[in-house]
């Protein structure tokens, strides 16, 4: 699903930081659902090349914040401030100082309707900045090629929390109308295509832990309001190998994903497009969905090779 612009944000990673200098953004956890799907490796080196690093004393602040940082980016679900304070160590008003000036650099964000945190579209930018010059041509090139074989705005999500978040699109040329990519931004898991594949795994007990005990948001008449049904849609989606959203989310809007598979199969990303409803009718989905399963498909065995 996309949407020219869309405010709705959330957003979470998982990190590992091995204490040896390095911190990674990694991809989702095995042995259970998947938790975040960031498949960006950052490596974060000491700059002072030549001399020993070890007799400088950090700045206690600096490490502090970063701390929180981490613990955010680790958590598969928003933080709030006591975990963060009791993590830090030092006092509620403090961790709250730090946590909020990362706010406002947009490191760190609050999910609608929470004082929680998240990871914020700074964080992720800059993940995505040294990105594009190792995954993200890579994929890149999948989606020029998915664009140009069905004609529509393709694009390529991962999962972060109860979010579904894009981190690449390409649009066709040729068209009058097209459906804005929305990279950088976020949508729900539980109306979206690309949402849907990413909890294809998910049975009903697991998804009632994900969401809870409050009813699922109506964004359209179209919206899966129910997690039964939800639990019912992702098993199409193990069945059929992709999803449909028909309007679930944006009004007008079909979109078609497929999941991208890890090495060990879990399900580490999504591809999908978005067309107008008025051009891709019944008889161009089959077509449509055996192009993005093709594609997701394809990416799947370059992670192997």
């Amino acid at each position: 699903m996309s949407r020219a612009r869309s405010s709705r944000q959330g957003v979470r990673a998982k990190v590992c930081g091995d204490g040896g200098g390095e911190t990674r953004v990694a991809g989702p956890a095995r042995g259970g659902e998947s938790t975040g799907s960031a498949i960006l490796w950052v490596a974060l080196r000491p700059v002072m090349r030549g001399k020993p690093t070890h007799d400088t004393p950090p700045i206690q602040s600096l490490a502090r914040g970063l701390a929180i940082l981490e613990a955010v980016a680790a958590s598969s679900n928003p933080v709030p401030l006591k975990q963060l304070t009791d993590l830090v160590g030092i006092d509620r008003s403090s961790v709250f100082r730090l946590a909020n000036t990362l706010r406002q650099r947009r490191f760190l964000a609050n999910p609608e309707g929470s004082n929680d945190y998240i990871l914020g579209p700074t964080a992720w930018r800059l993940s995505r900045r040294y990105g594009r010059s190792v995954l993200g041509t890579f994929f890149h090139h999948f989606l020029q090629e998915l664009t140009a074989k069905v004609g529509e705005t393709s694009h390529f999500a991962v999962r972060e929390g109860g979010y579904a978040f894009f981190t690449d699109h390409h649009t066709p040329t040729g068209q009058v109308v097209s459906v804005s990519g929305q990279t950088g931004e976020f949508a729900p898991l539980h109306c979206t295509a690309h949402g849907k594949v990413l909890l294809a795994n998910y049975n009903l007990k697991a998804l009632k832990a994900l969401f809870g005990p409050a009813p699922l948001h109506a964004y359209t008449r179209n919206t899966i309001r129910s997690l039964t049904k939800l639990a019912r849609a992702c098993g199409r989606v193990r069945a059929d190998g992709f999803a449909i959203d028909d309007g679930e989310y944006i009004d007008e809007v079909m979109c078609v994903a497929a999941p991208i598979r890890d090495p060990e199969g879990e399900i580490l990303a999504s591809v999908g497009i978005s067309s107008p409803l008025t051009r891709l009718r019944r008889e161009r989905i089959n077509r449509t969905a055996a192009e993005v399963v093709a594609a997701a498909r394809a990416i799947s065995a370059s992670l192997v090779s």
